[in-house]
């Protein structure tokens, strides 16, 4: 399933599976779909962003605001521990690896990391099909809303 970052062990409440697909256009307004699993029940979350677009970065912008935005919600939802599994590796790999980073990627690290540190638990892990299939959805309608 790809490589995971595991942050804290506190119990007590559900944790919840997020899959996180997402788009953004190139002036930045950019939409996200998170599917949650919780004892077998699911919802479907959209998520709309916004994020300053830098070409050299190669998407890994959209990447770190989308998964910001959601995270964010979940908290304000009042979830407690997470299992997210968002579709770009790169992210992934940047947190465990704690690297350096491109200049505009250094506030959005920084702005991921505290909207995670908001949870009791979480753990965050790279691909897999519901991730694709969610941001081939969210690219369609940022399509269509380009288009349009």
């Amino acid at each position: 399933m790809g490589k995971e970052i595991i942050v804290s062990s506190k119990r007590g409440h559900p944790l919840i599976d997020v899959a996180v697909g997402f788009a953004a256009d190139e002036a930045g307004q950019g939409l996200a779909y998170a599917k949650l699993t919780v004892d077998g029940n699911q919802k479907l979350l959209r998520v709309p962003f916004r994020v300053r677009r830098y070409p050299s970065l190669l998407e890994r912008e959209v990447s770190y605001a989308a998964t910001t935005a959601v995270v964010t919600r979940l908290a304000d939802l009042g979830c407690r521990r997470l299992k997210i599994e968002v579709p770009d590796s790169r992210l992934v790999e940047d947190a465990q690896a704690h690297s350096e980073l491109p200049l505009p990627l250094a506030l959005e690290y920084v702005r991921l990391g505290c909207a995670l540190n908001r949870f009791a638990e979480y753990y965050v892990q790279a691909g897999g099909a519901v991730a694709q299939d969610l941001t081939a959805r969210a690219r369609a309608e940022v399509a269509l809303h380009v288009a349009a």
